[in-house]
C-alpha cells in the first residue's frame, strides 16, 4: 500500500497575531518569543539596573558632597531627574507603539543612556569640570557651587541619561510581555512570572549597584564608580541586541491610538446636545467583514454613557463616504477610551507611594552618613547601600512568592496571579504608610542620641553617631516588600487592562505616577519649608545641611498620615473598578 500524502505532511506552525519576526515575517511561536526568550530581556534589564541603581541611591551624596549644592536642592535635583527619566517614557512610549517599535526603542533608549554615562564620567574624572574640593559640612567654609559650563555638562549628562532610561523603562517592559500570548492560558501565567521576573532582575542589579559600584564611588572615585556604570549599560545593549532572531516583535500601528483617544473626547462633546440610543448595538460599530481583520475588538459596557455620544450615528445607515473621526467614532474606539479613563483613578491613589520612595533615596542616605556605618573595625558600609537589605530579602522572596504562594492562592481563587492585581497593589500601599510611620520613630530615636551625647553639630561621616546605620534597614526592609506588590502588580495590571494598540503607553502610567510623585516630592520639600521657615530655628523643617537639627521626624509623619488617607481613597475607587472583558479566552481573570 503506498502511503497517503496526508502522512508526510508535518503540522501547520502556529503563527502568533500581530508579531512578527527580525525580518518581517510573520512570527511562530514555537520558534519566537516565550519563557526563553524572556530571560535576554531579564538579564538585560537588570544590567540596566546596575547602571542607574547607584544614580538614584547616591547621586544625592554626588551632588552634595562633590557638586556643593545645599542638601535640600540636592535632593530637589535627584527628584527632579527621576521625575524626568520616567515622565519621558511617555514620549518614548507614544513613538515605539507608533513608528518606531519597541525593540528599536529600547536598542535607541539603551545608546542615549550609555552616552550620557560616558560625559558624567569624563566630568568626574577631570577635576577642571567640577568644584574644588571643600567640605560643605563645615558652616566656616564657603564651597564653590558648580555653575556656567560645568553646571551645563552636568545637566546634559544626567538628562541624556534621563532621556535613556526612560525610554527602556517605556519599552523594554512591553516588548518582554509581547513574547508571551495572553489569549493562551499557559502563556498568560507566563506573562505574568515574567512581570515578577523583573522585578528581581532590578533586584540582582540594584544588589550589585548598591553595594559594588557605591562602594566604588565613595572610596575609589567617583568616576570609577560611573565608569562601571557606563560598561554595565553597554552590556545591556548588547544582550539585547543579541535576541534580535528570537523575538516575538509587535507591528508599529503607524496611526497615534492616542490621537483616536482624543478623537473620543472631541466627538463626544460635539455631540453632547444628542440622544443616547436606548439599544448600544445602534452605535457606530464597523462591519463584520470589516471588523475582523481588526487587532481588537471590544464589546459596548454601560460604563461612562456620556463617551458614547461619539459614536452616534447622524448620517443615514447607507451612506458610503468615510465619517469625520473628529465627530463619530467606532465602539471599540469609544470602549479604548473607557479603558483609560477607568484606570486614571487606580492611577492618582499610587502617587504617594513614590513620594515616599523619594524620601528613601534621599534624606535617608543623609541619615546614614551620620550613623556609625562601621561592619568590621576596617569596613564601614557606605549608606547608600542599606537599600542591599530590602533586595537581597527581595532575591529571595520573589521566587518564593512566583512558585509557591501564587499557585497555592490560585487554587483558592481561581485567579491566574493568585490575588487580583488591585489587591497586591493595596498590600503595597498599606505597606508604605507603615514604612513612613517606622523612619519617623527611627529618626526620633537618631536625633535624640546626637542630643544625649552633645553631638548635634556634628560632621557627618567623620563625627559618626553611636548609632549603628543598620536601623535604618527597617524602614528599608518593609518598603522593599510594599515594591513587590504595588509597583509588579501595577506594571501588570496597566499592561493586562490596555488595549492592544496601547500596551506600551499603558505601562507608562506607572511611570508617570512615579514620576509625578517625584516632582511632587520636590513640590513638597519646598512648600513645608516655607511653611516652617518662622517657626524653627533651623529656618525650615529640612532646611540647612544639618539633619541634627531639623525635623525630618515631623516630615516623615506628614507622609505617613498622606499614604494612609492616600489608601482609603484607593479602597473606594478599587471597588468600584470593573475589569475589561477578556472575552478571547475565558481563562483569564476577568
Amino acid at each position: 500500500m503506498v502511503p497517503s500524502d496526508s502522512q508526510f505532511m508535518f503540522e501547520t506552525p502556529e503563527h502568533i497575531e500581530g508579531k512578527v519576526d527580525w525580518k518581517g515575517r510573520q512570527a511562530v511561536k514555537s520558534n519566537h518569543g516565550g519563557k526563553k526568550t524572556s530571560l535576554l530581556i531579564l538579564a538585560s534589564f537588570g544590567f540596566e539596573q546596575m547602571a542607574t541603581f547607584a544614580l538614584a541611591v547616591n547621586f544625592v551624596t554626588y551632588f552634595n558632597g562633590i557638586l556643593h549644592m545645599e542638601l535640600a536642592d540636592a535632593a530637589n535635583q535627584v527628584t527632579n531627574f527621576m521625575g524626568s527619566s520616567y515622565i519621558l517614557s511617555i514620549l518614548v512610549a507614544f513613538l515605539a507603539d507608533t513608528y518606531i517599535g519597541r525593540y528599536k526603542a529600547v536598542l535607541i533608549s539603551g545608546s542615549v543612556e550609555f552616552l550620557g554615562l560616558a560625559l558624567l564620567t569624563i566630568q568626574a574624572h577631570y577635576p577642571n569640570l567640577r568644584p574644588p574640593p571643600c567640605n560643605v559640612f563645615d558652616p566656616t567654609s564657603h564651597c564653590e557651587k558648580i555653575e556656567g559650563g560645568k553646571a551645563a555638562l552636568l545637566f546634559v549628562a544626567i538628562y541624556l541619561i534621563a532621556a535613556g532610561t526612560a525610554g527602556i523603562k517605556a519599552a523594554l517592559p512591553s516588548h518582554g510581555a509581547d513574547q508571551f500570548d495572553e489569549k493562551d492560558p499557559q502563556e498568560a501565567r507566563n506573562m505574568s512570572s515574567f512581570f515578577n521576573g523583573l522585578l528581581l532582575a532590578l533586584c540582582l542589579g540594584g544588589a550589585v549597584s548598591s553595594t559594588l559600584i557605591v562602594w566604588i564611588q565613595d572610596n575609589k572615585g567617583w568616576d570609577g564608580g560611573f565608569g562601571l556604570c557606563t560598561i554595565a549599560i553597554l552590556l545591556s545593549v548588547i544582550i539585547f541586541g543579541a535576541g534580535l532572531p528570537l523575538y516575538r516583535i509587535q507591528i508599529a500601528q503607524g496611526t497615534s491610538a492616542i490621537i483616536e483617544i482624543v478623537q473620543v473626547y472631541v466627538a463626544a462633546f460635539r455631540n453632547r446636545n444628542l440622544q443616547l440610543p436606548e439599544d448600544p448595538i445602534e452605535l457606530y460599530e464597523l462591519k463584520d467583514k470589516e471588523a475582523a481583520v481588526e487587532t481588537e475588538f471590544l464589546p459596548h459596557r454601560d460604563i461612562f454613557r456620556c463617551l458614547d455620544r461619539a459614536a452616534i450615528q447622524t448620517e443615514p445607515e447607507g451612506n458610503t463616504e468615510a465619517p469625520n473621526p473628529w465627530k463619530l467614532c467606532r465602539v471599540t474606539q469609544v470602549e479604548n477610551a473607557k479603558i483609560l479613563l477607568s484606570m486614571v483613578p487606580i492611577f492618582c491613589c499610587t502617587i504617594i507611594m513614590t513620594l515616599c520612595l523619594a524620601q528613601l533615596q534621599t534624606f535617608s542616605i543623609q541619615q546614614g552618613s551620620t550613623m556609625d556605618t562601621s561592619i568590621t573595625k576596617s569596613f564601614n558600609m557606605p549608606p547608600a547601600s542599606l537599600l542591599i537589605i530590602p533586595v537581597v530579602f527581595l532575591i529571595i522572596i520573589i521566587p518564593v512568592y512566583d512558585r509557591i504562594v501564587v499557585p497555592f492562592a490560585r487554587k483558592i481563587t481561581g485567579h491566574p496571579t493568585g490575588i487580583t492585581r488591585l489587591q497586591r497593589v493595596g498590600v503595597g500601599l498599606v505597606l508604605s504608610c507603615v514604612s513612613m510611620a517606622m523612619a519617623a520613630i527611627i529618626e526620633v530615636k537618631r536625633k535624640s542620641v546626637a542630643q544625649d551625647h552633645d553631638m548635634l553639630d556634628a560632621i557627618p561621616v567623620l563625627q559618626p553617631l553611636p548609632i549603628s546605620v543598620f536601623w535604618l534597614s527597617i524602614q528599608y526592609f518593609i518598603f522593599g516588600i510594599a515594591d513587590m506588590f504595588t509597583y509588579v502588580g501595577l506594571l501588570e495590571f496597566f499592561y493586562s487592562e490596555a488595549p492592544t494598540a496601547l500596551k506600551s503607553i499603558s505601562t507608562c502610567f506607572l511611570w508617570t505616577s512615579m514620576a509625578l510623585g517625584y516632582y511632587f516630592s520636590t513640590i513638597l520639600i519646598n512648600i513645608v519649608n516655607g511653611a516652617t521657615k518662622d517657626i524653627t530655628r533651623s529656618g525650615g523643617w529640612l532646611a540647612g545641611n544639618n539633619l541634627n537639627r531639623n525635623h525630618l521626624n515631623l516630615f516623615y509623619w506628614l507622609l505617613s498620615i498622606l499614604s494612609f488617607i492616600n489608601f482609603l481613597v484607593y479602597l473606594f475607587v478599587a471597588r468600584r473598578y470593573k475589569y475589561r472583558p477578556q472575552i478571547s479566552s475565558p481563562h483569564l481573570e476577568q
